[in-house]
């Protein structure tokens, strides 16, 4: 079962490193915009609090990927806790894909992690 765990929260990771490159370095992209059903207008005013909430979730994915390295299983029932509440929130807020694109998988990977304790 630790391996399941491993590989769940290295997803879970990988969602958020995407993430961060989707936030902060291809915004105003068109593909961007069509994702996230944006403007040119909106995408090019929003880019700075677009690349800080990119940044938020590189927080997430390095908390997960050191609780993967250090074998320590504190940080990542932490830090997919705190995927957990962000993604419901906005899942609540902007779209409810958030349910399925953070919130599935962080419920997942952290009881994977739970019962593999």
């Amino acid at each position: 079962m630790e391996w399941v765990a491993r590989i769940l929260v290295g997803l879970v990771a990988l969602i958020h490193i995407y993430i961060v490159v989707l936030e902060m370095f291809l915004w105003r992209t068109e593909r961007v915009r069509a994702t996230f059903g944006t403007t040119a207008e909106f995408a090019a005013e929003s880019a700075t609090l677009a690349a800080n909430q990119g940044l938020y979730n590189g927080f997430l994915a390095a908390g997960l990927i050191y609780g993967l390295i250090a074998d320590d299983t504190a940080f990542p029932v932490f830090f997919l806790s705190c995927v957990i509440v962000a993604g419901i929130y906005g899942a609540a807020t902007v779209s409810r894909r958030i349910l399925f694109v953070q919130v599935v998988p962080g419920v997942l990977a952290l009881a994977a992690v739970l019962l593999a304790r």
